[in-house]
């Protein structure tokens, strides 16, 4: 079986960014506020939306591209947490994404992955 990397995917991110307030509760080159040798290399914030507005956001990375479509995720996983996070990443350039990456992946005890936007419609999704 092929993976498929499909635009619906992107497509309903997009929408989910397009559809929500995004709020930046920490701006490029500020320090974390539990971890001060955290630096965030873009700004990193929340998608805030009135029906889901409790601990469940969904965290982005924006970086100095101007749109406001998803480019890629990051997926980490926190073994001291017991979690999993995903996190959107909006107008990041390629040295943006690898600097987002070198924060996310600093510790022994988290680690992440990047995918990135494809543009393929899969064979199935097309009518006839």
């Amino acid at each position: 079986m092929e993976l498929e990397n499909n635009a619906y995917f992107w497509q309903k991110l997009d929408t989910l960014v397009l559809s929500s307030t995004m709020v930046i509760d920490h701006k490029k080159n500020t320090s974390h506020p539990n971890y001060p040798n955290l630096i965030y290399p873009v700004d990193y914030g929340y998608l805030k939306d009135d029906l889901n507005d409790n601990d469940d956001r969904i965290s982005f990375f924006q970086g100095s591209e101007e749109t406001s479509t998803v480019d890629s995720i990051v997926v980490c996983v926190d073994i001291l947490k017991r979690d999993v996070s995903v996190k959107l990443l909006i107008g990041c350039n390629k040295q943006e994404e690898l600097a987002i990456l070198e924060i996310l992946d600093q510790t022994d005890y988290q680690k992440a992955v990047l995918i990135r936007r494809g543009s393929e419609v899969p064979f199935w999704a097309y009518s006839m």
